[in-house]
């Protein structure tokens, strides 16, 4: 029990940036810091944040934090390190060449999987923000589904532990042939690598990649910390009322052997398996901050002392009404944009496009082509037009609505953000036909070749 109860510390990735490379998307790059604790992590995160946006304006372009700022190219998130240690700097998760006879590793490894798979509503709610609800689920992103990555080799250590209670074999990385005669194969890691699943394990930590882009690392390691906390005292309980170190373990795993996937998180298949394991997902912010509401989480937060239920309760309604007024800011910018500037350049083009029709067949010319583009121009406008229609009037209908915050945050949901994508979705068909010489902003190849 003492050993349990010792004093821990988390530390994650922030600090003295060792690397920088190009990222997928057009002028999208990674910084990859080293660990430090938490607390000054967090400062440090956010000071290069800061930066990052001030050194940009200074050379006139925009640094772009958002989790996914154009549709079809890769967003951007953090990938969250973290790890724990004691206070005399013995990290916990270092699971060491024998990872199935490292009884604290596989001790601490039991509390994270019980910790994920009981507080995957909270631990998801602490990615959550309107940009990332673009990002998570996307093919480049880890699924809004919270599960945990653990390799090939400490799931085998798993699988042991359910069935016998202990791991006697311990599976090897073996090599990774590379075909090529001129290069030498490798030892490959037995620990490998899933860049798809939200919460892996790699090497001597956990990754977190949901977090998003532009969010403070502070939200999301708090919860990790906070229900590793109360894991770990439930340990301690079990262990300090007479229950072995290997009982415990045991228990924990089997009860919560179901939130370890280590196949493909971006694939159709693992969203059907997930609802038939009984595993959460939760879309967008609006349903992942329901559990702020749960007494499970408002408990559990308080009894570990991290926050009141007063507190909880207000972060709850700050939350909702930030993801409010964002949504709010993004539709009546969309609105005007279209307005005035989007649609009266693509009618402006319109009626280029017909002058050209009547002109041609005044001259005799074959003007079927010009015709098909002027009607695929202008039903696409009226489409616009259309759906400009109903997102005003559903604006405006949220604007007036006198219902619980909740309810009005679904309102901006489902009444206000899917028509507004919708609207989107449009004008990009739009952009693609109008001659860019009249286009009245900056087109996606501008954006994003254009630097």
């Amino acid at each position: 029990g003492k050993i349990a109860r010792r004093r821990l510390s988390c530390t994650i990735s922030t600090r003295n940036p060792r690397a920088q490379h190009n990222e997928a998307a057009p002028a999208q790059h990674e910084v990859a810091p080293i660990y430090e604790s938490a607390n000054v992590a967090v400062d440090h995160n956010q000071l290069v944040m800061e930066t990052l946006k001030r050194v940009a304006g200074k050379h006139g372009l925009r640094c772009m934090l958002h989790e996914k700022p154009f549709a079809g190219v890769n967003g951007s998130g953090k990938h969250n390190n973290w790890s724990i240690t004691t206070d005399n700097g013995v990290n916990l998760l270092e699971p060491g060449q024998t990872p199935n006879e490292n009884i604290q590793f596989l001790l601490v490894l039991a509390c994270i999987m019980k910790a994920v798979d009981t507080h995957a509503d909270l631990l998801r709610q602490s990615a959550s923000n309107v940009g990332n609800d673009h990002r998570l689920g996307g093919y480049e992103a880890p699924p809004a589904i919270i599960s945990i990555f653990l390799g090939e080799q400490l799931e085998d250590v798993v699988a042991q532990l359910v069935e016998t209670g202990k791991a006697d074999n311990l599976k090897e990385g073996g090599v990774l042939r590379t075909g090529v005669s001129t290069l030498p194969d490798f030892v490959k890691d037995a620990t490998d690598r899933n860049r798809t699943s939200p919460f892996a394990f790699t090497g001597n930590k956990f990754e977190f990649r949901a977090v998003g882009s532009a969010q403070s690392v502070a939200g999301p390691n708090t919860i990790l910390n906070s229900m590793l906390a109360e894991e770990m005292t439930q340990m301690a309980d079990a262990i300090e009322g007479g229950k072995s170190f290997e009982e415990v373990v045991k228990e924990f795993i089997s009860e919560h052997k179901r939130i370890i996937f280590n196949g493909d998180g971006y694939s159709a298949e693992w969203e059907e398996e997930a609802k038939r394991r009984g595993l959460p997902n939760h879309k967008n912010t609006v349903d992942a901050l329901k559990c702020l509401k749960d007494p499970k989480y408002i408990d559990m937060l308080d009894r570990q002392g991290v926050y009141t239920k007063v507190e909880i309760a207000s972060r709850y309604e700050i939350l909702l009404d930030n993801y409010i007024k964002t949504i709010q800011v993004e539709a009546l910018t969309a609105v005007k944009m279209v307005k005035t500037q989007i649609y009266p350049a693509a009618c402006d083009y319109l009626a280029k496009v017909s002058s050209e029709v009547v002109a041609a067949k005044e001259a005799g010319f074959p003007a079927a082509f010009l015709t098909d583009d002027a009607t695929k121009l202008a039903g696409l406008l009226q489409d616009a037009k259309d759906k400009l229609t109903t997102l005003e009037n559903n604006i405006a209908k949220a604007q007036a609505s006198e219902e619980e915050i909740f309810e009005v945050a679904t309102m901006w949901r489902d009444d206000v953000f899917g028509i507004m994508q919708s609207l989107r979705e449009t004008v990009d068909t739009i952009e693609e036909l109008v001659d860019d010489s009249y286009w009245p902003i900056p087109t996606y190849v501008d954006l994003l070749f254009g630097i």
